[in-house]
């Protein structure tokens, strides 16, 4: 068993072929999953200049800058990376770091062009639980490839004290959504999360749950079991390593990996201050589409969604079914099919039939000249367009004169 400075300076000094990563390599970036906590800009920017295996081999050696050391502290001298990597073997999981082809560099592109507008001044940086900044590796736990996953794809994220009406609604759309080909990314949580996940599986549908803890580590516990059913057809996926606990800062952190990885996110309950709705402030900010399913107006776990239609600059667009979501992320020819209206006996009638029609009485039946009057038309109009509203059904002769038919009698037609 090698150990990690043996393996970064075999990792230096062997050539590896194309295609494939070097064991140093990937062990390296798995020390800095567990010594760099996700989302610091000056971190990310050491190890994209230097490479991860100089980067570490720096780190450890205690010859990187003092700011760079000083985000890293005491986990400098502390490697886990053997177990962690055993770990993620023994739950079915896998790191995939962005030298390999299962990278969703696509997609994380975003997050790069992000972070290249972050000052270098450190007091100047965004927070981290709200800087853009790609991840610089990705624990993974279940057998779809994370790229062709991700590719297609949508996130719906919403309140964890839902109601009835959001949970419904979140299933409705994960399972719209996965019976027509998108996969479903969430944050694996009560309320919302748990529901969309539930809606894709339903359709027998692959989707993606991002952590904030460890792959091998269930959080919120109840949902051991829907996160097994989640490896068994897509993903878990998270920046820590396995065993971490689901820190309150993990969460914020996170939500920018759910809002990059898809191409856009449906924001379906969610409070005045809430994470769903900071997972749509990074998905806008990373120029993904943001869509809102309304709710009641009464309702406290809908004020967020209505807060978010109701920015001016924000771009957010109302969606209430799965057609409406893929018309706002899809291709050139996903469009919704316009909503269908109710086809009544009147579609299509002219301006002269209707006010004859509007014309008839109730009971008793009139000649055509009464009808003429009220509607305020010739009487040779009113004889041209009876026959038809007869064939129609909508009126009927007496014998002395012309009335409404007698399905006719409710609709409110003046008599």
């Amino acid at each position: 068993m090698t150990s990690l400075e043996e393996d970064l300076e075999d990792a230096v000094a062997t050539p590896w072929g194309a295609g494939e990563v070097h064991p140093g390599v990937r062990r390296a970036r798995a020390w800095l999953s567990r010594a760099a906590e996700p989302s610091t800009v000056d971190v990310w920017r050491y190890v994209d200049d230097l490479g991860p295996v100089e980067a570490v081999r720096r780190l450890r050696a205690g010859s990187a800058p003092d700011r760079i050391r000083s985000l890293v502290g005491a986990r400098a001298e502390q490697d886990a990376t053997l177990a962690d990597l055993q770990r993620a073997q023994r739950c079915d999981g896998r790191l995939v770091v962005p030298e390999d082809d299962e990278w969703p560099g696509l997609a994380l592109h975003a997050l790069t062009l992000g972070v290249a507008g972050e000052p270098v001044v450190p007091r100047d940086q965004t927070d981290r639980t709200r800087a853009l900044v790609p991840p610089l590796a990705l624990w993974v736990r279940g057998g779809g490839r994370l790229d062709e996953l991700v590719d297609r794809s949508v996130a719906i994220v919403g309140s964890r004290a839902s109601t009835a009406y959001g949970e419904h609604v979140a299933a409705e759309l994960g399972h719209q959504l996965g019976e027509r080909g998108w996969t479903v990314v969430s944050g694996g949580a009560f309320g919302i999360d748990g529901a969309a996940h539930r809606g894709a599986l339903a359709a027998d549908a692959p989707t993606v749950a991002v952590l904030s803890c460890g792959v091998d580590r269930p959080y919120p516990a109840a949902h051991g079991a829907l996160f097994h059913r989640i490896a068994e057809s897509g993903l878990l996926v998270s920046e820590w390593p396995p065993g971490c606990a689901p820190l309150r800062h993990r969460f914020l952190v996170r939500n920018r990996l759910i809002a990059a990885l898809t191409r856009g996110t449906v924001v379906v309950e969610a409070a005045a201050r809430s994470g769903a709705q900071a997972t749509a402030n990074r998905a806008r900010e990373l120029g993904r589409a943001v869509m809102v399913v309304p709710g009641p107006v009464t309702s406290a776990m809908s004020v967020g969604c209505h807060e978010l239609l109701r920015e001016k600059e924000g771009g957010a667009r109302l969606v209430t079914s799965a057609a409406h979501v893929i018309e706002e992320v899809g291709g050139i020819g996903d469009l919704a099919e316009p909503e269908a209206r109710p086809v009544t006996p009147r579609d299509g009638l002219s301006d002269v039939a209707v006010r004859v029609l509007d014309a008839c009485p109730v009971r008793t039946g009139v000649p055509p000249e009464r009808l003429a009057a009220v509607a305020g038309c010739d009487v040779l109009d009113v004889l041209r367009v009876l026959p038809a509203l007869e064939v129609a059904g909508l009126v009927e002769w007496t014998g002395t004169g012309w009335r409404l038919t007698p399905q006719r009698r409710g609709s409110g037609a003046a008599s």
